[in-house]
């Protein structure tokens, strides 16, 4: 006769003795995907998925809503790292636009999924998560910002309402990168293409329009 399992035991999920943060936050990501997101989780499933009774969980977490803010710092975090070290390495504004929009596309399909915390949060999750995301998307547009400015500055020119540039450019390429995740990887090429014309659109309008000002 064969011993039942202990409760909130899963079959192939042995117990952990200690659980850190980073462990659920790991725990969650490998839950998540292209077609669910964070707020469909429940504190139970991200527990088993770690390995751990659920009342263990309150010793990292108040609540699932905790978890799901905690990871979309950790996403926008990352995403800023990655997409920022690649505008650094551009020496031109087109350059600029051209490496930004690789790679982000890159990270719609990273196996790490955490650029699909944002893109899926912002829309499918709560007011506390949506107001999370908000809050990283406003991290991307100041970055994006000082960058603009410095490069047209560097280049002779001027930009009208560089803030509200970066605005139209971060909101515009995260609402293309929420229809590349729903979309096969044969058609990123096709969305760079895309993305990178409308965002050049939006900096020579910008441009054009602080000329017209200049000019009065």
């Amino acid at each position: 006769m064969t011993d039942a399992p202990p409760p909130d035991t899963e079959v192939g999920h042995a117990r952990k003795a200690g659980i850190s943060r980073d462990d659920l936050l790991a725990a969650a990501l490998r839950l998540i995907g292209p077609h669910r997101s964070v707020s469909t989780l429940s504190l139970r499933e991200v527990a088993r998925e770690a390995g751990i009774a659920p009342n263990s969980f309150y010793r990292q977490f108040r609540d699932m809503d905790e978890l799901a803010v905690a990871l979309i710092d950790l996403a926008g975090r990352s995403l800023r790292r990655i997409v920022g070290a690649a505008r650094h390495r551009a020496e031109t504004q087109r350059g600029i636009v051209r490496s930004s929009v690789e790679t982000f596309m890159e990270q719609v399909r990273a196996d790490d999924k955490l650029l699909h915390v944002l893109l899926r949060e912002g829309t499918a999750g709560s007011d506390a998560f949506k107001q999370a995301v908000d809050r990283e998307l406003s991290f991307f547009e100041d970055e994006l910002r000082s960058d603009l400015v410095r490069l047209t500055s560097a280049e002779g020119a001027g930009l009208h309402r560089p803030d509200l540039v970066a605005k139209a450019i971060t909101r515009l390429v995260f609402a293309m990168g929420a229809t590349a995740m729903d979309l096969p990887p044969e058609r990123d090429r096709e969305l760079i293409e895309q993305l990178s014309t409308m965002v050049a659109m939006i900096i020579s309008g910008a441009r054009t329009m602080a000329q017209k000002r200049t000019r009065r």
